[in-house]
C-alpha cells in the first residue's frame, strides 16, 4: 500500500513539473481569437482581415509583447455564419480562458460575437463589422467598434456627393443589416445635406448574388447621376463586371472601392477609374506615421497593407494601447481603459467613446485613378478628408443604452 502511494505521488509530481512549463506559457501569452471566414465565397475577405491583426501582434511582440506578455493570434473560421463563430468562440473561453477577440467580416456575426461577449465578461472588438446598431440599440459594454460604421461611412459619402452637386442618386446594398443601415444612413444624411437630391432607385438583394442583370436594369432605368453602394468582396466585383458592359456607366461612390483585389477583378482600368470611396484606413494617407508604417509592412511582408489589412492593424494597435493603459488583462480594467481613450496612429486621431464604445476618427476620401506608386494597375489617389466631428452622430441618437457592471 506505501509503496502504493508512494508511486502514485510520484507520478503527480512529475505531472505537475512537465506541466509547469504549459502553465508557464500560458501565463506569459495574451491570446486573441480572430473571428473571420477563412473559408468560402468570402475567404480572401477574411484572410486579409486576419493578416492585419497577425502583423500588429508581431509589431507588438517585436517591441517586447504586451505588458511583457506575447501577444497569440488564434485564427476563427466562423464561416460567416453566427452560431459557428460563437461555438468556437465559447470552446476557446472555456479551453484556454481566451479573453479577447476581434473580427471583420458579418455583421450578423458582429452581433452574436457582442452577445456572447457580454454573457461570458470577454471583450470582442471590430475594424470592420460596420451596422450602426451595434453601438446603437444593441450596445453593450463589452463590445467595441475601433473603425467607422455604416452611419459615419455613409454621412461622409452622402456629404461628398452633396458637394459635387449630383441631383440624382440610385443606391444598392446586400439585404441584411449592414445593408439595410448603411442605405438608411446615407438617405437620411443626403437629405439633409441637399434636400433637392432625390433617390431614384432603392434596390436590396441577397449578399452572394451571381446574376445582377435584374437589378443593373432598374438602376439603368432610373437614369441616376450617380450610384452609391455599401458593397463589398464579391458582391461589389460582380456588381461592377456585370454592370459595365449593360451600359450602367456612372460614377460609383462606394464604401469600398479602393479593393485591390476588386480592381484587379474586373481586368478592366477603364471600368474603375474616377470612382470614389471613403475609409478609416487607405494606403495612400497623407501622413508620416502612414508613410512609415507602409514602409515597415512592405519590407516585412513584401507587399502593402492595403484597405482591410490596414484596418484591422490600426484596431489592433488601439487595442493594445487599451491594455497597456489599464496595465492588466483584467477584462473590466481594459474596458475602463479604452474609454474615452486617443490612439495617434497612421489613420489620424482615434478616439473611443465611453457612451457607445464607438470609435470617433476622420475619413480619408479617395478616388479610383489611372496610375500610382503602389501597383500597374489603377488604384486609389487621397481626394480629401471627413472630419470626426462632420460624420459622428451624437450619443442621444444613436440608441445605446450602455449598461455598467
Amino acid at each position: 500500500m506505501k509503496r502504493s502511494i508512494i508511486k502514485s505521488l510520484c507520478f503527480l509530481s512529475a505531472v505537475l513539473i512537465l506541466s509547469l512549463p504549459l502553465y508557464a506559457a500560458a501565463a506569459d501569452t495574451i491570446k486573441i481569437g480572430a473571428t473571420e471566414p477563412l473559408s468560402g465565397t468570402f475567404k480572401d475577405i477574411g484572410e486579409r482581415y486576419l493578416d492585419g491583426v497577425v502583423y500588429a501582434a508581431k509589431v507588438i511582440n517585436a517591441k517586447g509583447g504586451l505588458l511583457g506578455k506575447k501577444v497569440e493570434v488564434v485564427p476563427i473560421d466562423s464561416e460567416l455564419k453566427p452560431d459557428v463563430a460563437t461555438r468556437k468562440a465559447q470552446n476557446l473561453i472555456m479551453k484556454d480562458d481566451v479573453r479577447f477577440f476581434c473580427g471583420g467580416t458579418g455583421s450578423s456575426v458582429g452581433a452574436a460575437m457582442s452577445q456572447l461577449a457580454e454573457r461570458e465578461n470577454v471583450i470582442m472588438y471590430t475594424y470592420g463589422m460596420a451596422a450602426a446598431t451595434m453601438t446603437g440599440a444593441k450596445c453593450n459594454r463589452n463590445f467595441f467598434r475601433p473603425c467607422a460604421n455604416t452611419d459615419q461611412q455613409s454621412y461622409a459619402l452622402a456629404e461628398l456627393i452633396a458637394r459635387k452637386g449630383y441631383g440624382k442618386v440610385a443606391i444598392i446594398a446586400q439585404d441584411y443589416s449592414f445593408g439595410q443601415e448603411a442605405l438608411a444612413a446615407f438617405k437620411k444624411k443626403l437629405a439633409q445635406a441637399n434636400p433637392s437630391a432625390k433617390i431614384v432607385a432603392e434596390l436590396y438583394h441577397p449578399a452572394g448574388t451571381k446574376d445582377y442583370a435584374p437589378y443593373i436594369s432598374q438602376i439603368i432605368a432610373a437614369k441616376p447621376d450617380v450610384i452609391f453602394t455599401p458593397n463589398w468582396g464579391n458582391d461589389l466585383t460582380i456588381l461592377l463586371k456585370q454592370g459595365r458592359p449593360m451600359g450602367m456607366s456612372q460614377k460609383i461612390f462606394s464604401y469600398y472601392i479602393n479593393d485591390e483585389v476588386t480592381i484587379q477583378a474586373l481586368g478592366d482600368d477603364s471600368l474603375m477609374i474616377g470612382n470614389m470611396g471613403a475609409e478609416v484606413y487607405t494606403l495612400s494617407i497623407p501622413t508620416k506615421k502612414n508613410e512609415e508604417f507602409v514602409a515597415s509592412f512592405y519590407k516585412d511582408m513584401g507587399y502593402y497593407p492595403t484597405w482591410l489589412r490596414g484596418k484591422a492593424y490600426v484596431a489592433t494597435m488601439f487595442w493594445a494601447e487599451a491594455v497597456k493603459k489599464a496595465g492588466t488583462t483584467d477584462v473590466d480594467a481594459v474596458i475602463k481603459a479604452w474609454e474615452g481613450l486617443t490612439y495617434d496612429g497612421p489613420a489620424g486621431l482615434w478616439t473611443m467613446r465611453a457612451c457607445d464604445h464607438q470609435a470617433q476618427m476622420p475619413l480619408w476620401y479617395t478616388e479610383i485613378v489611372a496610375k500610382t506608386k503602389f501597383f500597374d494597375h489603377a488604384f486609389e489617389a487621397p481626394a480629401g478628408m471627413a472630419e470626426a466631428k462632420d460624420v459622428s452622430v451624437p450619443c442621444a441618437e444613436t440608441g445605446c443604452i450602455m449598461k455598467k457592471k
